[in-house]
């Protein structure tokens, strides 16, 4: 497979650059901030101006059902006030990411060529750990894995991932491709695609995992945004893009999702506020990550094509499928696409009873310019373009502070669900 500059191979182990990384800044610990599910009733404009006057912090949101906002202690008696519809995702959100951190783990060390534990889905991680944990996994197999670097981030970090093949050989077969932790509070979703990668390589015996192998060559990316992901480990835990400054404006932060160069000029679909969560930046492609993964995603488009890309995410449990700036445009193979994530999402319902909805990603859930899975679709030419929204889907779960005894279910249904879509492709 050719591969431009910007997208060498990097087949030496993965180390952490900290050359252009900032210092740490003051830790936000969210004591006391209550999270909420407010009831739009496909009013979202009304709640949302009821908010305005509050010191709201917005966590997600689903603008046809529901707005999900962070209360800080402050603000509470005047939110419960308004008297809205709403449900506790959190009662005590700094407590809640305490937690989270007490599951963190240290990496256990382990010989030359030995598989890492599957333990590791036991718990979260330091960011250096799932370098190390990487590194470890792909020199278990080395006959048929190999680290990528497709480039770095604002702050010099490697976007690295993972390349997996089977007896076809390397890059001789249409790419499975996997992104991960685009949104940097998403912890849960680099959890799933590590857990995907890890059985791709340790289950090969599996009949099915080998035809799925034999059949495609599977590109996985688990950090899109590393340096927002670090961020969000140092300094708030709730940071969502990438840590891009621009000198005209104090505000940080790209969102990398709403930057891709395809239907980014159209509005609606992101934010021209560079305070915005959903900051679109200036022109298209113009933060360093989207130009790296532009031009590895075409890399593998004009080698062997695209057969599926899944962009995982977290939270809602939602099968997205193009396409996100048009509400009433549709894929050519949108009858089939719509089919398999109906399929899907009843096959990931097997393990736990998890239900996921599906459809088109603009008229299921929101509109989204500049995204990720419109540029796959039309630009990339992916036969199946995909965004899956990971657990939860409301207050039995905990929104992007996931627990980490959810981690491995997460990725037990999610592993469900792709071998079976991938067996339907």
């Amino acid at each position: 497979m050719k591969f431009t500059a910007a997208a060498a191979l990097l087949v030496a182990p993965l180390a952490v650059l900290a050359s252009a990384v900032p210092k740490v800044e003051r830790k936000i610990t969210y004591d006391g901030y209550k999270a909420y599910r407010i009831a739009t009733h496909n009013n979202a404009k009304s709640v949302t101006d009821k908010l305005a006057p509050l010191a709201v912090v917005p966590f997600n949101q689903n603008t046809r059902d529901h707005v999900d906002v962070v209360i800080p202690p402050s603000e509470i008696a005047a939110f419960e006030a308004l008297g809205f519809e709403a449900e506790v995702l959190h009662e005590d959100l700094g407590a809640d990411i305490r937690e989270e951190a007490n599951s963190f783990a240290p990496y256990q060390e382990i010989s030359a060529q030995a598989i890492p534990s599957d333990t590791w889905f036991d718990a979260y991680h330091a960011y250096a750990d799932h370098i190390t944990f990487f590194n470890d996994l792909q020199a278990a197999f080395p006959t048929y894995s190999e680290i990528l670097n497709i480039g770095a981030s604002v702050q010099g970090r490697q976007l690295f991932g993972i390349h997996i093949w089977g007896s076809g050989g390397k890059g001789s077969k249409p790419a499975i491709y996997f992104h991960g932790t685009v949104h940097a509070r998403e912890w849960i979703s680099s959890k799933v695609v590590e857990y995907l990668a890890y059985n791709f390589l340790t289950q090969y015996n599996d009949t099915a995992v080998k035809a799925i192998r034999d059949n495609y060559d599977i590109y996985i990316l688990p950090f899109v945004n590393p340096d927002g992901f670090v961020y969000t480990q140092t300094s708030n835990r709730l940071w969502r893009k990438n840590r891009q400054t621009r000198s005209s404006s104090s505000c940080v932060g790209t969102d990398i999702n709403r930057n891709w160069p395809y239907k980014w000029e159209l509005s609606g679909g992101a934010s021209t506020d560079p305070c915005d969560e959903t900051y679109k930046g200036l022109a298209a492609g113009d933060t360093p990550e989207n130009r790296a993964l532009v031009s590895f995603t075409q890399s593998l488009s004009a080698s062997k094509g695209i057969k599926l890309y899944i962009d995982w995410h977290s939270y809602g449990q939602y099968i997205l499928i193009p396409y996100g700036y048009d509400c009433s445009k549709r894929a050519t193979n949108h009858a089939k696409q719509l089919s398999l994530a109906q399929s899907t999402a009843s096959k990931i319902a097997q393990s736990y009873g998890t239900k996921f909805t599906y459809g088109p990603s603009c008229s299921t859930l929101y509109a989204t310019t500049g995204d990720s899975v419109d540029y796959m679709q039309d630009v990339a030419k992916a036969e199946y373009s995909w965004t899956i929204e990971l657990r939860p889907t409301g207050s039995g779960g905990g929104g992007f502070v996931l627990p980490a005894s959810q981690i491995r279910p997460s990725g037990v249904e999610q592993w469900e669900g792709i071998k079976y879509l991938l067996a339907s492709v």
